[in-house]
C-alpha cells in the first residue's frame, strides 16, 4: 500500500475564525448572481446544486430571506441549517506543512516558513481546506512533478478554493487556469489568489470541466468526480497534455480510469491511495 505525505498541524495560540455560526437555507430552485445584494450584509455566498441553492449566513437571516423571496413565488424555503464554522470545516484551521508547502489561514499568525512554500488558504464555505487526503496526495503529486520538469501551462479542474492552482503557481507554473462550474468556488479561489498575489499568473473561470478539454495544457489537476473526468478524456485532444494529476477516485474507478489512460498513451509515474479508498494518480506521456 502506497501512504498519503507525512504532513502535520502546527497549533497556534489565535484561533479567530472568520465566522463564528454559519446559517443555511436551502432553496428548492436558483436566482441570478446579479440578486444576491438583495439577500443582506449577514450573506456569504450561494453554493448552487443542480436545481437547488445552498445559502450561507453568518447570522440568522429568515426575515431579510423571506422578504427576498416575496417577489420570488416560484421559490421557498425547504430547510435550514445551523453549524458552527468549525463544525462546518471538520476541524480547527491550524497551519499544516504537507510536502513543501505552508499552507495557513490569513486569520491566525504564520509560523516561520523555514524554507517552505506559503500559501494563505482561506476556505470560506466551500471544499478544500486541505484536510481532505485527495488534497495531501495532490499537493504530493504536483511537488513531483515540479521536481522532474517545469509544469508550463496547468489548468486546474474543479479547483474549489483554488490551493492546487496556486501550489501549481509557486512551483513555477507559468500560467494557470482554475475552473470550476459552482461560482461560490471561483470567488472563493479569486479572493486566494488575491491574498497570495498571484493574479497576473492565475485566471478562475466558471464552467464545465469537459469544455475545456480541447484548452492547451501541460498539466491536468483534476480532483474530481469520475464521471466528469472520463468524459474531459473522451473529448481532450488526441495529442492532450503532457502529464495529468487526477485524484477523488475510488479503487474500482482508478481501475478504470488507469485503463483508459494507459489507452491514450499515457503511463502512471506514482500512484497514492488513502486506505485503499481514494486513488491519486500522476500519469505521463512519454516525450517525443
Amino acid at each position: 500500500m502506497i501512504h498519503i505525505p507525512l504532513y502535520h498541524s502546527i497549533q497556534s495560540t489565535d484561533h479567530t475564525m472568520p465566522y463564528e455560526e454559519l446559517y443555511i437555507y436551502l432553496l428548492n430552485g436558483t436566482f441570478a448572481a446579479s440578486d444576491e445584494g438583495e439577500l443582506g450584509t449577514g450573506f456569504i455566498g450561494n453554493w448552487v446544486e443542480g436545481n437547488s441553492a445552498f445559502l450561507f449566513f453568518h447570522s440568522p437571516a429568515e426575515e431579510s430571506l423571506n422578504q427576498f423571496l416575496r417577489n420570488r413565488p416560484e421559490l421557498h424555503i425547504e430547510d435550514r441549517f445551523r453549524f458552527s464554522y468549525e463544525e462546518w470545516q471538520g476541524g480547527g484551521l491550524d497551519p499544516l506543512k504537507i510536502g513543501p508547502f505552508l499552507v495557513t489561514p490569513p486569520w491566525l499568525e504564520s509560523p516561520p516558513d523555514e524554507g517552505f512554500l506559503k500559501i494563505l488558504l482561506d476556505p470560506g464555505v466551500v471544499f478544500g481546506n486541505c484536510l481532505h487526503p485527495t488534497t495531501h496526495t495532490c499537493l504530493e503529486a504536483l511537488s513531483l512533478a515540479a521536481d522532474r520538469s517545469p509544469l508550463g501551462r496547468v489548468i486546474d479542474l474543479g479547483t474549489g478554493t483554488g490551493i492546487l492552482a496556486v501550489a501549481a503557481t509557486l512551483l513555477g507554473a507559468e500560467q494557470t487556469l482554475a475552473v470550476d462550474f459552482n461560482p461560490l468556488c471561483v470567488k472563493t479561489a479569486s479572493k486566494n489568489f488575491v491574498l497570495n498575489g498571484l493574479t497576473e499568473r492565475i485566471r478562475a473561470v466558471q464552467g464545465k470541466a469537459e469544455d475545456f478539454a480541447k484548452e492547451r495544457a501541460d498539466l491536468i489537476l483534476a480532483n474530481i468526480q469520475f464521471e466528469v473526468i472520463r468524459e474531459f478524456l473522451n473529448r481532450s485532444n488526441p495529442e492532450g497534455p503532457r502529464r495529468l494529476i487526477i485524484s477523488g477516485q475510488m479503487r474500482s474507478q482508478s481501475r478504470d480510469l488507469k485503463m483508459q489512460l494507459k489507452r491514450a498513451g499515457y503511463h502512471t509515474l506514482k500512484e497514492w491511495d488513502h486506505d485503499m479508498t481514494w486513488f491519486t494518480v500522476l500519469a505521463e506521456k512519454p516525450s517525443l
